[in-house]
C-alpha cells in the first residue's frame, strides 16, 4: 500500500510534504527554548556603550537645615530717666524705652553699679529712677494784672563830654603853621569843640533810663522754666552703691520695642488709677499694697488676671484691677516682640497706697 503511494506521483509529493512539516515542527519543538533564552550579561553586552553623566552634590544637600536661633527672651525692664541723654551702655541685660547709661550727680569711686545711688525703702523692688507727675497740675486762675500808669518822663540828664586832646591850633600868622596840646586824655572825651557840663554817670543815649517801667512786687514776672518730659510719681528703692559716672542720674539699659510699649502701658495704668482714685470719695488704708498678675496678649487684650494679692481694703483693690483692665486692649504687638516673646505674656503690677 505505501509501495502503491510512493509510486504515483501525487501521493509522493503529499507525502514529502507531510514529512517536511513534521521535521520542522520537530526541529522548532527542541531548538527555540534555547534560542529565546538569555543572560543579563548577554543583554548589556548586546547594548550600546552606556552614557556617564557627572553629579554634583553639596555638603549640605541633604542635610537638614537648622533654623535660625530664637532670640534671646528680655532682661529686666527698667524706667529710665527720659531727660537724660541717648548713650548706649557697653553691656547690659536691661530693657527699657530708650538707650540710656547709668550715670549720677556726684560720682562714687571705684563703684561699677547699673543704676545710680539712691536713699529709699529697703523692703520694696523698684526701678525708678525719677519721679514727677504725669497728669498736669491745673492752672490757677491768673490775677489781673494791674493797669500800669504812664511813666512820667524824667528830664533827660546831660552827660558831661570833653573835647579831645591835641586839636591843632594855628601858631603864628602863617596859615601853614600848625601845633598841638599834648596832655592826658580826659574821661568821657568826645570829638567836640568845646567842654559840655553835665554829669559823669549819666547815660550815653539821652532818654535811655527815662522810659523804664518799674517792678511792681506784687506782680513779679514769671519764672523762666526748663521743659522737661513728665514722669510718674515714684518710689525709690533704696541703693547705697552708684556708679562712678557722672552726669544725669541714669541707668545701664539699651532700647527695644518691648521696652517702649511697657512704657506706654504702665504710663496708661497709672492715669487711670490716679483717676479712679481721684473719682473716689475715700481714700484706701495708706501703707497698704495690691500686686496683680494678669496675661497680656499680642493683640493687647488682658485675656486673664491671674491672681491678686490685696493688704488694702475692697476699694483698694479693686481700683488696682479696673486701673489694668479698663484701659485695654493696649495695641498690637511688634513683628519682634511676638518673635521673642510668643502670643502672650504674663506681667505682674504692685501698687502703693501712701
Amino acid at each position: 500500500m505505501a509501495t502503491r503511494a510512493w509510486d504515483s506521483p501525487d501521493s509522493r509529493s503529499v507525502l514529502i510534504g507531510i514529512g517536511g512539516v513534521l521535521v520542522v515542527h520537530l526541529l522548532l519543538f527542541l531548538i527555540a527554548p534555547k534560542l529565546f533564552q538569555s543572560s543579563p550579561a548577554t543583554a548589556l553586552q548586546r547594548r550600546s556603550t552606556p552614557r556617564q553623566f557627572n553629579i554634583a552634590l553639596a555638603p549640605e544637600t541633604f542635610l537638614k537645615k537648622k533654623a535660625p536661633p530664637k532670640p534671646p527672651p528680655p532682661g529686666r525692664f527698667v524706667e529710665t530717666n527720659p531727660n537724660a541723654p541717648d548713650n548706649v551702655p557697653d553691656r547690659t541685660t536691661n530693657f527699657a524705652a530708650q538707650n540710656q547709661q547709668a550715670a549720677q550727680e556726684k560720682p562714687q569711686a571705684n563703684a561699677h553699679n547699673d543704676r545710680p545711688q539712691l536713699e529709699g525703702k529697703k523692703d520694696i523692688q523698684s526701678t525708678q529712677i525719677v519721679t514727677g507727675q504725669l497728669t498736669k497740675p491745673q492752672e490757677t486762675v491768673p490775677i489781673a494784672p494791674a493797669v500800669e500808669k504812664p511813666v512820667k518822663p524824667a528830664a533827660a540828664i546831660r552827660q558831661e563830654q570833653n573835647p579831645l586832646t591835641g586839636f591843632d591850633k594855628a601858631l603864628g600868622t602863617d596859615a601853614q603853621s600848625f601845633g598841638s596840646n599834648i596832655a592826658r586824655v580826659p574821661e568821657n572825651s568826645r570829638p567836640i569843640p568845646e567842654k559840655i557840663d553835665g554829669s559823669k554817670d549819666a547815660p550815653l543815649l539821652e532818654g535811655a533810663a527815662s522810659n523804664q517801667n518799674a517792678i511792681d512786687p506784687k506782680h513779679p514776672r514769671p519764672r523762666v522754666s526748663l521743659e522737661h518730659t513728665q514722669v510718674r510719681p515714684a518710689i525709690f528703692q533704696d541703693n547705697p552703691i552708684g556708679t562712678s559716672n557722672i552726669g544725669i542720674a541714669g541707668w545701664d539699659a539699651k532700647w527695644s520695642s518691648y521696652g517702649a510699649y511697657l512704657k506706654k502701658l504702665i504710663e496708661a495704668v497709672q492715669v487711670q488709677w490716679d483717676r479712679i482714685l481721684n473719682d473716689s470719695r475715700t481714700y484706701p488704708p495708706s501703707g497698704s499694697q495690691v500686686t496683680v498678675k494678669f496675661r497680656l496678649d499680642s493683640k493687647g487684650l488682658i485675656t486673664d488676671i491671674l491672681d491678686v494679692q490685696s493688704s488694702s481694703s475692697e476699694q483698694g483693690k479693686g481700683a488696682c484691677v479696673s486701673a489694668i483692665t479698663s484701659r485695654a486692649p493696649y495695641g498690637d504687638w511688634s513683628e519682634d516682640m511676638i518673635a521673642v516673646l510668643g502670643t502672650s505674656q504674663e506681667l505682674t503690677f504692685t501698687f502703693f497706697y501712701q
